[in-house]
């Protein structure tokens, strides 16, 4: 045994202490958030393996999405166009890392337009403005409202949607 390892504390058990300890990741709770505040997401680059697993798992084997040459041979778009789903799933994905991870209690209502279309090699990101709070009447919960607008890597607006969730509280 060495010096170094004699002086490291063995195994312990967590305490209620540690249970108090601020959580990395942790998500906002309503209280957090007022309304017109607004956040931006980090950049999520849409890959060739996204769209493959995204259709392959939802069945969304159109043709524009599963022959790289369809859509320029339709007249649809051209390129390796992403579904609108894929998109809003990236990020909500961005959004569970970060404001929801932990305090996102459900999904309520959404209500979603697609703008323009995004491509294998963009990169996504999102900015989010709450725009209504409105605690409930069971427990440390509120209906937030949101609007999420979403860009690609020229700036260039995609999507945007509307989002009302519930979100936890703190406890008293």
């Amino acid at each position: 045994m060495s010096t170094h390892d004699a002086a490291r504390p063995g195994p312990r058990s967590a305490s209620a202490q540690d249970a108090e300890l601020p959580r990395f990741g942790q998500g906002m709770y309503f209280q957090d958030l007022h309304v017109g505040q607004r956040m931006r997401t980090f950049r999520r680059t849409v890959t060739e393996t996204d769209l493959v697993n995204f259709i392959n798992v939802t069945g969304m084997l159109e043709a524009i999405f599963i022959d790289a040459d369809y859509s320029a041979e339709s007249g649809a778009i051209g390129g390796r166009v992403v579904p609108a789903a894929l998109t809003y799933t990236l990020i909500e994905g961005l959004l569970f890392q970060s404001m929801i991870q932990g305090t996102g209690l459900a999904m309520l209502e959404l209500v979603q337009k697609a703008l323009a279309p995004v491509f294998v090699g963009d990169s996504v990101w999102a900015v989010v403005e709450v725009t209504g709070i409105r605690p409930t009447s069971k427990g440390h919960r509120a209906i937030v409202d949101s609007r999420i607008d979403v860009y690609n890597q020229r700036g260039e607006q995609v999507m945007t949607y509307d989002a009302r969730r519930m979100l936890a509280g703190r406890a008293a």
